[in-house]
């Protein structure tokens, strides 16, 4: 199946880069060509219509690189990249000299990152629609910079949690540098993460009356280091070629240890492990250059992803009983591979641009399950629709058009349409083809000075998990989805209202109004022969808004101290495919809240801050269970930051200074839940207890 696969594919991966290599070749001939940067010029006509900083306007933070500035800047967060259906239309809300990153795996704020401050000349927060790229609308930052001489960066990261193993070596270091029309920079990073908690769970049946009590322990630790790098060619005539690259490992365990004591029955030691291990790359280019009347982008993408991931869980008697237990096993390769064209100019007043994208997805895909024999050892058993491959192949077309009124109103509007061809092989395999009508309309309006206001909507198709095609175990809750053919893309209305509102030196405050309808939601639905799986739901809405505010104190006398406060709120709605009932989302997070105090202290390198994290999860939902599983609700922290010390920013924290703790609410019935009485329920309340983090940050 998976040389089938390779060879299928062989011509499109040709085809994709000789595209790449046309381009590169247009780029010699395009010297005579006039320099044409669409983005350029709308930031030079809305000069006055946004808020620019410079890098004084931070001298008191002493920001060590971009993401340091941006961070500060007051009213904005930076919106984390949307790694959905292929590259579309632009789906973060910062960009780097007027361009948005041609990358699905190097996230936003680790370019920012590399980007040393002495090479920011500018941050300007300007309304999306005014930027003349299609999928922009709201507040977006555009950090403009220059080049410089070679440059590096430094960070050092550690974690420190009683009662579960450190975390010492984690961090980045970066290098950059411009070489006449040459930029580059390269940068070894590597991430890690500990998480742990630990104490009592309860274990009741239907009337309540304790049937079993455990003492449970769960640890969890990964690595994941990576390369990567980017080049920029300023070629003559205007022409600007990029190309970057990504590599990851990751490697990463996970334990769910329980003493199980049973008030009727003989006592256990229920052990679950998790692994994974992966490695993922991206190779991408585009090539912007002169075409006709216009500018012509051409951008080549591929990602892989190889997991390897397995899972045992094992019961060991007190009595000397044989153990039991299972064993999942689950080989996983993900591709993806993406062309786009980019076309745009200026005509009847307005700008144009013309989208073309065909992208290639694939899941290559083999499950086992295992059996603990009498012996002690795994013995494999029959898994049924565990093992197959996925593939959709798709093409999609917009054309976008925006114009600027007389009156300072500002509109985009884009109509095209997609079409996908899904293939399955495996239990139930079957093509089947779709077409998807897509668009959006954004506009914006500056009405005074100190007030934007922009609308966006927008039709969208989400991108499908294919794993959710093929069945899975899910060992530490005893869990399985069988797996469903049948699954069709989301579709979803799109809407938000932003309103920004400059508070002068108090600060600055967004309030963001926002919808969504979804036709073919996903969830999980019981399935017509039995069992349960990801399925679609005919419709499904989202309401909610999010408050973004900072709030300085200097007016009143407490100067460098601000207030950065963050409120969202949401409601959800479906009809649950069992009971027919309205309930809200699985698992969503409806009620989140982030404030931070920080205050630098004048005249000193010294800061200090505190600050708060609330959320609020519901909870979801199983053919046969219903489970609450969060963490909190509420967090709390405190900083010191000293700037320099020795040359360094330090920063030493302690996270969860209120002792908030990993929570479990969990029931589980005898059959379908609309029909059937209680089995057990389960409860805990376990300790995480405090975190401390060191950081270290430097510049060379």
């Amino acid at each position: 199946m998976a040389n089938k696969f390779i060879r299928t594919r062989k011509t499109q991966i040709q085809s994709l880069f000789s595209i790449i290599l046309l381009c590169l070749s247009a780029v010699t001939f395009s010297q005579e060509a006039t320099q044409y940067v669409l983005t350029q010029r709308a930031l030079e006509e809305q000069e006055g219509t946004g808020r620019i900083f410079f890098v004084n306007d931070f001298a008191q933070y002493a920001p060590r690189n971009a993401l340091d500035m941006l961070e500060q800047v007051p009213g904005f967060t930076v919106r984390d990249d949307d790694q959905g259906r292929g590259l579309g239309q632009a789906n973060t809300n910062v960009l780097i000299n007027g361009v948005r990153l041609s990358s699905k795996s190097q996230d936003i704020r680790d370019q920012l990152r590399r980007v040393n401050v002495d090479n920011v000349e500018q941050i300007e927060i300007i309304d999306g629609a005014t930027m003349e790229i299609p999928g922009l609308s709201g507040q977006v930052a555009n950090v403009t910079t220059r080049g410089g001489e070679t440059s590096g960066r430094f960070e050092y990261r550690s974690n420190y949690r009683p009662d579960y193993e450190p975390s010492w070596f984690g961090g980045e270091i970066s290098i950059s540098s411009t070489t006449g029309n040459l930029e580059w920079n390269a940068a070894f990073t590597h991430n890690t993460n500990r998480g742990g908690a630990l104490g009592p769970s309860i274990i009741t049946d239907g009337s309540g009356t304790i049937t079993e009590l455990r003492d449970t322990y769960i640890h969890s630790e990964g690595e994941y280091p990576a390369l990567s790098g980017n080049l920029k060619w300023n070629a003559p005539g205007g022409s600007i070629a990029n190309f970057n690259a990504r590599y990851e490992k990751t490697y990463r365990d996970f334990s769910n240890d329980e003493q199980r004591d049973l008030v009727n029955g003989v006592d256990r030691f229920r052990n679950y492990d998790n692994r994974d291990r992966d490695y993922e790359y991206e190779l991408g280019a585009d090539i912007d250059f002169a075409f006709g009347p216009g500018r012509m982008k051409v951008i080549g993408l591929q990602r892989l992803d190889d997991s390897n991931s397995g899972s045992d869980r094992i019961l060991v008697f007190e009595n000397a009983s044989p153990s039991t237990g299972n064993r999942f096993l689950i080989q996983a390769e993900t591709t993806e591979r993406i062309a786009r064209g980019e076309y745009r100019w200026n005509a009847f007043g307005g700008n144009w641009q013309l989208d073309a994208e065909a992208a290639f997805n694939e899941l290559d895909q083999s499950s086992q399950l295992f059996s603990l024999d009498n012996t002690g050892a795994f013995v494999e058993v029959p898994f049924p629709g565990g093992t197959g491959g996925v593939t959709e192949d798709r093409y999609e077309m917009i054309l976008n058009h925006g114009r600027t009124f007389d009156n300072g109103v500002t509109f985009q509007l884009g109509l095209g349409a997609e079409n996908s061809e899904l293939e399955q092989t495996g239990p139930g395999g079957q093509t089947r083809t779709f077409w998807r009508p897509k668009g959006s309309f954004a506009l914006a309006w500056a009405p005074q000075e100190g007030l934007d206001i922009s609308l966006n909507i927008a039709r969208k198709v989400d991108q499908l998990s294919f794993g959710d095609f093929l069945a899975e175990v899910f060992l530490e809750d005893q869990n399985a989805n069988a797996g469903n053919a049948e699954l069709k893309p989301t579709l979803n209305w799109d809407a938000g209202l932003e309103i920004n509102k400059s508070l002068g030196p108090w600060g600055s405050t967004t309030l963001k109004l926002y919808a969504n309808w979804f036709d073919d939601y996903i969830d999980i639905i019981p399935l017509p022969g039995g069992g349960e799986s990801p399925g679609n739901i005919d419709n499904a809405q989202l309401y909610g808004f999010d408050w973004n505010s900072t709030i300085n104190f200097d007016s009143i006398g407490w100067e460098g101290a601000k207030l950065d406060l963050t409120i969202t709120l949401e409601e959800s709605s479906l009809i649950d495919p069992l009971t027919g009932s309205k309930r809200s989302f699985s698992r969503h997070y409806d009620r989140e809240t982030d404030i931070e105090l920080r205050h630098d202290i004048v005249g000193t390198d010294w800061a200090w801050g505190v600050g708060l994290e609330y959320n609020h999860v519901l909870p979801s939902y199983r053919l046969s269970e219903v489970n609450r599983d969060y963490e909190g609700p509420v967090y709390t922290f405190g900083f010191i930051e000293h700037k320099d010390v020795f040359g360094l920013t330090v920063n030493l924290q302690v996270f969860n200074l209120t002792d908030g703790r990993a929570v479990l609410d969990r029931t589980v019935y005898t059959g379908p839940r609309d029909s059937s009485s209680v089995l057990f329920r389960e409860s805990h309340e376990l300790e995480v207890g405090p975190i401390y983090r060191l950081q270290l940050t430097g510049n060379f």
